[in-house]
């Protein structure tokens, strides 16, 4: 049974299933793919996903210049407490480096990091900014460089064996004292892929969905010292204990599902539903 949709962009039943479709078939090829292969496979298999769904989101979702600049804004709100002006800036998954050019205007260097090249060939390069390109999980900065290190909706379309490779690779270029702010989708309050409207758990190129728990586990595998983790939206933010919040993961994870969405769809969990997990070297 198809569910609600939550995007702006109106699609037909037959539209979303094709959609899910072709990216679950996808996404299992990416799932049982060898690390050396996945090298290639990530931007081969969103080009595939684009050309085998041309009403995808991404490619009909009509953006204005004052919803981008909000985007901006909303995410600038929640970085500027980490950045200073004589800080190096690392973005992994920038996309079309929209905010690591906004961030390159108030720090001194700024990395740009993604798979592919094809939304950023007509852009400005100021110069103080630099584009790199990945194979998803290497970082081509050299180590102890970075102050602060940013990625946001990335993690979760990462195989969980380059995610940690990836955070590995982020540690070694953040310097003693910076930090990592990461940004992806709380699986618990449910699935965040195009699965959503047909499974329980994201069978999409989300490839793997965390929680708070999950992702801060893995933030201390691989060395990063103190690990905290921000609730809020629009600017306000607070960082309650972890144990906390790892308490109302495991509470709401025993809560069956159609009502464990309801509850995480109310206004006092909604702030909870998107994991700001922050992590410091020492």
């Amino acid at each position: 049974m198809l569910r609600k949709q939550s995007t702006a962009v109106r699609r037909t039943p037959e539209e979303i299933r094709q959609h899910y479709i072709a990216e679950k078939e996808l996404a299992l090829r990416l799932r049982l793919s060898k690390p050396e292969e996945r090298a290639q496979l990530y931007s081969q298999l969103y080009d595939e996903l684009f050309r085998c769904v041309p009403f995808h989101p991404i490619l009909t979702r009509k953006v204005t210049p004052s919803q981008r600049a909000r985007a901006i804004r909303w995410q600038l709100q929640f970085l500027r407490r980490f950045l200073k002006p004589s800080h190096h800036f690392l973005e992994i998954g920038a996309g079309d480096c929209a905010l690591s050019l906004e961030v390159g205007k108030q720090v001194r260097k700024v990395y740009a990091v993604d798979v592919s090249s094809k939304l950023t060939e007509s852009i400005p390069r100021p110069h103080n900014f630099e584009l790199l390109l990945s194979d998803g999980c290497s970082i081509d900065v050299p180590d102890n460089t970075v102050d602060v290190a940013y990625s946001n909706q990335l993690m979760e379309h990462l195989h969980p064996e380059d995610a940690i490779r990836q955070l590995r690779e982020v540690h070694r270029t953040v310097k003693p004292g910076g930090v990592y702010v990461c940004v992806t989708p709380n699986r618990v309050g449910g699935t965040n892929d195009i699965s959503r409207h047909f499974d329980n758990v994201a069978t999409g190129l989300h490839l793997k969905e965390y929680t708070v728990t999950e992702a801060s586990d893995l933030f201390r595998r691989v060395g990063f010292a103190r690990v905290c983790a921000y609730v809020g939206a629009r600017g306000f933010y607070l960082p309650p204990p972890l144990a906390v919040i790892r308490a109302a993961e495991a509470v709401l994870e025993t809560i069956p599902h159609r009502l464990r969405l309801r509850l995480c769809g109310s206004m006092l969990l909604r702030p909870f539903m998107m994991v700001r997990l922050v992590g410091t070297k020492a």
